[in-house]
């Protein structure tokens, strides 16, 4: 199959996404627009999240991490935290303290760089398996996480519920799944933003039949691993259906498909009034150069600019990385790609 060079394909993206709106989708043109101010944005991968702190072959967070990620350019880092693993599953839900002090440790010191956190729960793995009955459990965790970030700033920290919801945990029970975690959070913090993502991994197509609480200070998100089968190419987490190496991107089809999913968020701004972000995009460092991870990350930043969303990329030193440790330096052409200045 063809492929298009990235200049010819983002050209076509956004003369395609500059094209009027449907009647049907720009009637609600005056529709008050709500949106977090995520803006640019990584995510701090595979430190939280593990089963234990850095265990995917990550780090332990340092002070300095964040103040070299501000230091960088980026608004907001977004936080994955692994709780299921550390709390009790029994009522009253127990979490760890040491773990809850030092999530609060890292919170801080993004904080303090001067950063907007977007603080979640990532792998409650029990909650995807079975939604409802886990939901107390889940719940009871985030009122713990509620009492311990009382009096934070609210234009500042912001809460996701649980990170990409799928298999047993769809559209059909997300609402009633994580009520008791909302309502847990709302009783602390009423107006504190609080962020959720669809099914099927939260992919863009979630954002179609999106179900949220009516709440003006909820907030919608969606993740991009578009095409999947270039950015996860060779990843053996996707086991048994591992995407064969070789992918190359854009296509054709690539580039129409880009233009269309930049059109669905448009049209749910419409729609709905609110502006959801994307809580990560990124594409597998074992299988793809440097220059076409460049690449695919500037085409995509590009695409999407005329939406105004946020953009959190995945992520900020392991796996899909933005910043090589060993070398101390971020990886030549990744931040400029986001469209920041490119730094040591």
């Amino acid at each position: 199959m063809k492929t298009l060079g990235f200049t010819s394909a983002l050209a076509l993206c956004l003369a395609t996404v500059t094209a009027p709106l449907s009647a049907q989708e720009s009637h609600s043109d005056a529709v008050e627009n709500h949106s977090l101010p995520v803006g640019s944005c990584i995510n701090l991968g595979n430190t939280l999240e593990p089963e234990t702190e850095g265990a995917w072959g990550g780090a332990r967070a340092t002070k300095s991490d964040f103040e070299r990620i501000a230091a960088a350019g980026f608004e907001t880092v977004r936080i994955p935290v692994r709780w299921h693993n550390k709390s009790s599953s029994k009522a009253p839900y127990t979490v760890d303290e040491a773990w809850m002090d030092r999530v609060q440790q890292i919170v801080d010191w993004a904080l303090a760089a001067d950063l907007d956190v977007i603080l979640n729960s990532h792998h409650f793995d029990p909650i995807h398996e079975t939604p409802l009955a886990v939901a107390e459990w889940h719940g009871g965790v985030w009122a713990q996480i509620a009492e311990r970030f009382s009096g934070y700033p609210e234009d500042s920290l912001w809460f996701e519920l649980e990170n990409e919801p799928h298999k047993n945990f769809d559209h059909s029970n997300l609402l009633q799944t994580l009520r008791p975690s909302y309502e847990a959070v709302r009783a602390i913090h009423p107006t504190r933003a609080v962020i959720i993502g669809g099914e099927n991994w939260s992919g863009i197509n979630s954002l179609a039949n999106l179900p949220l609480f009516d709440d003006p200070n909820v907030h919608p998100t969606f993740h991009y691993y578009d095409p999947f089968l270039y950015t996860h190419q060779g990843a053996s987490w996707t086991a048994p259906d591992i995407p064969p190496v070789g992918r190359d991107f854009p296509t054709h089809e690539d580039a129409a498909q880009l233009a269309k999913d930049v059109l669905a968020v448009e049209a749910y701004k419409a729609r709905t009034g609110k502006t959801p972000f994307m809580g990560e995009v990124g594409a597998y460092d074992a299988n793809i150069s440097l220059e076409d991870r460049v690449a695919y990350h500037r085409t995509i930043t590009d695409a999407f600019a005329p939406t105004g969303i946020g953009i959190c990329v995945w992520a900020y030193a392991n796996t899909f990385p933005f910043y090589d440790k060993e070398e101390k330096r971020w990886l030549p052409g990744m931040l400029g790609a986001l469209g920041l200045e490119e730094s040591e």
